[in-house]
């Protein structure tokens, strides 16, 4: 199963990348911790190579008081995937 997590080799090493696509997904992902878990998580996906910094909305109020969200929306070619 892990197998269908590890990307095609002929798919862009960026999954956000602007090249002519005819279909797309949109993908949300959203952090939602303290302002510095929010900025050190943002930052690791950054080195790993997962999207830019820029990339991310800015930090709002999330429900819990004490905590802040980011969210990332990333277009990307839609795939069926194989049972």
């Amino acid at each position: 199963m892990s197998q269908e997590f590890l990307p095609d080799s002929h798919e862009s090493k960026r999954p956000n990348d602007d090249s002519a696509v005819s279909e797309q997904d949109v993908v949300l992902l959203t952090v939602v911790a303290s302002p510095k878990g929010v900025k050190e998580t943002i930052l690791t996906l950054y080195r790993l190579g997962f999207a830019e910094v820029g990339d991310w909305s800015p930090v709002q109020r999330a429900a819990n008081p004490k905590q802040v969200m980011s969210v990332l929306i990333r277009r990307r070619r839609s795939t069926q995937i194989q049972s």
